[in-house]
């Protein structure tokens, strides 16, 4: 109860919207009040200083004046070691369900003094301690646990500091708007589905002649219009071109193929099935209830014609007729748009 209480006044009291950009530490971001200790030390020099004037002791003042003199430098080097700090939010990489979600902030110092003992920590005890040199802008990695798929938000942390003495307490709050997109957790490695390849005429990556797909150390007897001639003049010695072509049989991964079994677990064996068909360079369809992940052959889908590559297109009959032309895929950003539409079923995608 009291905690709960402590929360909303928390959440009254130092209300921040959530920001973009980049934030400044100054005087109005910055609250300072004394530690546990420091109350002890206070209730001390009370004690001190009723000693000294009762028995009126000369040498009793000085030093009570010298240590009060200390607690006050103190306080002012608490708000001085977060003061003036330039932070903003670095690029989140997506991450799976049950790994951490590594958060990136970039702290600014510009002044000519080192900053100590820097801590942020979230509300759910996720805690980070760190030092900052002078004049430089330093990243640090805040780490969170990415317990289920969606979009997992860093919330609002607390960056506080209680350097040098352990005297006072100084904090700020940060809230940047910035989420991590989390993809399923993967199933256990299953067969991929054979019947999904009946119908298509999908493709494999083999060796071929249509594609450029890399460069290779040259062998004895290669041709010479395979010859990468603007890598030999960029010095990195004799290498040949590459090319793929694709053949096989393309491969759907249809949610209503799959057993009566939970949604959830679903969409674990649909995220295992696009990370190895994507491994083994299967060219790929993705089905789910509310529509297909899948490229037109060669390029975009045209306006009109069902939207831009790699978008859900619904199942309806104004895309019956574009069908035969819209096949499976195999590259990083239909994989990419894959796992992102796994990850945000049956969520908002915003």
């Amino acid at each position: 109860m009291l905690s709960s209480f402590k929360q909303k006044f928390r959440n009254w009291a130092f209300r921040r919207t959530v920001e973009t950009g980049t934030v400044v530490l100054n005087q109005r971001r910055i609250y300072i009040l004394p530690t546990r200790q420091g109350f002890a030390f206070a209730f001390v020099l009370v004690l001190m200083l009723l000693g000294d004037i009762n028995y009126n002791l000369s040498l009793g003042y000085v030093l009570t004046f010298l240590l009060a003199t200390t607690g006050g430098i103190s306080m002012l080097h608490a708000f001085r070691n977060m003061a003036q700090l330039d932070i903003h939010a670095g690029q989140i990489t997506p991450v799976f369900a049950g790994e951490t979600a590594r958060f990136v902030f970039h702290f600014n110092n510009p002044g000519s003094l080192e900053r100590h003992q820097i801590h942020l920590h979230d509300d759910d005890g996720h805690h980070i301690v760190f030092d900052l040199p002078a004049q430089a802008s330093t990243p640090v990695t805040f780490d969170i646990p990415a317990g289920q798929r969606g979009w997992l938000d860093s919330g609002r942390l607390t960056l506080h500091t209680e350097y040098p003495l352990g005297l006072f307490h100084a904090w700020s709050y940060i809230h940047f708007d910035v989420r991590c997109l989390v993809y399923p957790r993967p199933a256990a490695p299953q067969p991929l589905p054979a019947a999904s390849a009946q119908d298509g005429n999908g493709k494999v990556i083999t060796t071929g002649d249509e594609d450029f797909s890399g460069l290779r150390n040259y062998v004895a007897g290669d041709a010479m219009p395979r010859i990468a001639w603007k890598a030999l003049a960029r010095e990195q010695g004799l290498q040949v071109k590459q090319f793929s072509a694709m053949q096989g049989q393309e491969l759907w991964l249809d949610w209503s193929q799959l057993p009566n079994i939970a949604p959830e677990r679903k969409l674990e064996l649909l995220t295992r099935w696009v990370l190895d068909a994507d491994a083994q360079g299967i060219a790929y369809g993705l089905r789910l209830p509310d529509g297909e992940v899948r490229h037109r052959h060669g390029g975009a889908e045209p306006a009109g014609a069902g939207g831009a590559a790699g978008q859900l297109l619904p199942q309806s009959a104004g895309y019956a007729s574009n069908v035969s032309q819209l096949l499976p895929q195999h590259n990083s950003s239909h994989r990419a748009e894959c796992l992102r539409r796994l990850a945000l079923f049956g969520h908002e995608e915003t």
